[in-house]
């Protein structure tokens, strides 16, 4: 959990993302915003920063695909383009007409929304949830672990997420117990048979990668 800006922002389960889409963020702007965020795996100064010809056609349209701006990104090294899933596609088509003229989620004067802002945006749904601990920062993490949960490779999760080495991207991504369970159960699949070399009455049962039946370790049985 994050506490006054320290530690990792959390993952959101499904249960804390419905409450604050239905009950914390209020306004279709704001919900739009951290969609953006939910499904794109961008920052939120990516998010602020967008420009409201990187998400619609000419004609208002919704395009395919987001652009990220290489002046709008973390050390400002490459552009990257997502594409735009239908979920967010309804709230960017409901969202048009207040779209900023130059910046889709304008800002006072010219400028677009800043980061810094958004923060008060989320801090006060999160009041309305009694929701804690959750940051700008947990929706990029929410969406970069849900693409490794499914087994999207990290090489593609980079080209999303926007990271130029491994190591980093992986930082990112949260490793739950359950997890860790299962990956050590699929163990039990090196697990060789009971031996067929000896007789049947003095037969030794190796690791079957489960607890064995009763009655396989009452020596006074013969097996079926």
């Amino acid at each position: 959990m994050k506490l006054s800006r320290h530690g990792k922002a959390p993952i959101l389960s499904s249960e804390e993302i419905q409450l604050l889409f239905n009950q914390g963020l209020t306004t279709l702007r704001d919900q739009t915003l951290f969609a953006c965020q939910l499904f794109t795996a961008c920052r939120i100064a990516e998010a602020c920063t967008l420009r409201t010809t990187d998400v619609y056609d000419r004609s208002g349209q919704v395009r395919p695909k987001m652009i990220i701006r290489k002046g709008n990104t973390k050390g400002k090294l490459a552009t990257r383009t997502i594409p735009i899933i239908y979920d967010l596609h309804i709230l960017l088509t409901q969202y048009y007409p207040h779209a900023g003229a130059v910046y889709l989620f304008p800002g006072r004067g010219d400028s677009h929304l800043k980061p810094d802002s958004a923060d008060d945006i989320l801090r006060k749904a999160l009041k309305r949830t009694s929701l804690e601990g959750i940051s700008t920062h947990s929706f990029r993490r929410t969406a970069l672990t849900m693409m490794s949960d499914n087994g999207t490779p990290l090489r593609v999760i980079m080209e999303i997420s926007g990271h130029h080495n491994l190591a980093q991207v992986a930082a990112y991504i949260e490793v739950r117990d359950e997890q860790i369970l299962g990956a050590v159960n699929t163990l039990s699949l090196l697990s060789p048979l009971p031996s067929s070399s000896h007789d049947h009455n003095s037969e030794i049962y190796m690791f079957s990668g489960k607890n064995p039946a009763p009655d396989c370790l009452d020596k006074s049985k013969n097996p079926s």
